[in-house]
């Protein structure tokens, strides 16, 4: 959820990514995707209408701590989940490294995952660690444990 605080008296409506609207009264918007966006907020007596960009971090929620790939067909990949309420997400890729930094993977966001495994061989069960990048945001890295 996308919510718009606004300081100040005053009776206002709130749109998003088009100035024109459609405008609604509430100033929470549902079900976004996580990307940049330009929020609109009017005042409903015609006072003018303030127009600012606004660009979400990602969070560490929806990277798993954990994964276990030993073909159950239960968290045998590890990847992205968006949280509840999220619909999109909109990273640019997934890099997954050893604990010395060598990169293992490059997953696209929109894949099942990371099967565990490193030149078609299985790696051991330890922590590895993640850096997620999305546009022009500063990178989340993260990091998250292959259990067997």
């Amino acid at each position: 959820d996308l919510t718009v605080l606004v300081s100040g008296i005053g009776d206002y409506e709130f749109a998003i990514n088009d100035r024109g609207g459609p405008y609604q009264d509430s100033n929470t918007f549902t079900g976004l995707p996580i990307e940049s966006y330009t929020i609109y907020v009017r005042d409903k007596n015609g006072c003018g209408i303030v127009e600012e960009r606004f660009s979400p971090d990602i969070r560490p929620e929806g990277f798993p701590p954990f994964f276990t790939p030993n073909g159950d067909g239960i968290n045998d990949h590890w990847q992205f989940v968006p949280p509840l309420g999220v619909t999109e997400i909109n990273l640019d890729d997934i890099m997954i490294f050893d604990r010395i930094g060598n990169l293992l993977a490059q997953i696209d966001p929109l894949s099942q995952g990371w099967d565990g495994t490193y030149n078609g061989r299985p790696l051991p069960a330890t922590t590895y660690w993640f850096k997620a990048t999305h546009g022009d945001k500063k990178p989340l890295v993260g990091f998250f444990t292959l259990k067997r």
